[in-house]
């Protein structure tokens, strides 16, 4: 007598896959927030931008809170690498010309918005943004504590005058970076911001 097999039963499907690029989605959400600010974009305006629905936005990123702090690690891992490589430049005043021309490449770029996200983000007021700002703001601080401690090291090494306050360089290089971030947001030229670098650069403390 043959056995007889039953069948075997049908695998479920895991899920339905996504049908967008996650990446090609964040970046243009990055632009959104870029361009508007946090609170001057609706979902509308990034639901439209990305080309997905609310739904699949909420499922792949969160909420909109969620969804900007994702394209800020998009920000500073493809617009500030110039950051990380300026610490490696070989003399302080290097590193700051370094910071300062990068930033003016990123602010001035015809691809993208102008200005710096960060700047933008830690100028924002009202209860919906305070996290968004004090995310800002504790990402801002640990670059500027990289600075601080590039800039002690030159003093060690004698590139920079003993009587220089590393901390204070620091927050005067970023007064700089913000002013340039501001300028540049509200029109000002390249020639105009290649002219605040000069001067800038003409003014750093030497030996």
């Amino acid at each position: 007598m043959e056995a007889s097999f039953s069948p075997a039963p049908a695998i479920a499907p895991k899920g339905r896959p996504r049908e967008f690029c996650t990446d090609m989605a964040l970046a243009s959400a990055l632009r959104v927030f870029w361009s508007k600010g946090y609170e001057g974009a609706s979902m509308a305006d990034l639901t439209e931008a990305m080309g997905i629905t609310k739904p699949s936005l909420y499922a792949a990123f969160g909420n909109k809170e969620a969804l900007f702090h994702k394209a800020l690690d998009l920000y500073e891992q493809e617009k500030l690498e110039y950051t990380r490589v300026a610490l490696d430049q070989p003399t302080a005043r290097a590193v700051a010309e370094y910071y300062m021309r990068g930033a003016l490449e990123s602010q001035t770029s015809n691809c993208d918005p102008k200005g710096c996200l960060g700047v933008i983000h830690s100028m924002a007021c009202g209860a919906e943004a305070e996290s968004i700002k004090a995310d800002v703001i504790a990402r801002r601080a640990s670059s500027q504590a990289a600075l601080v401690a590039r800039f002690e090291r030159a003093k060690e090494d004698g590139d920079l005058p003993a009587h220089v306050d590393a901390a204070g360089l620091t927050s005067y290089l970023y007064a700089l970076l913000q002013g340039m971030a501001v300028q540049a947001g509200s029109g000002a030229t390249r020639g105009d911001l290649e002219r605040l670098i000069d001067t800038s650069l003409a003014m750093w403390p030497s030996r």
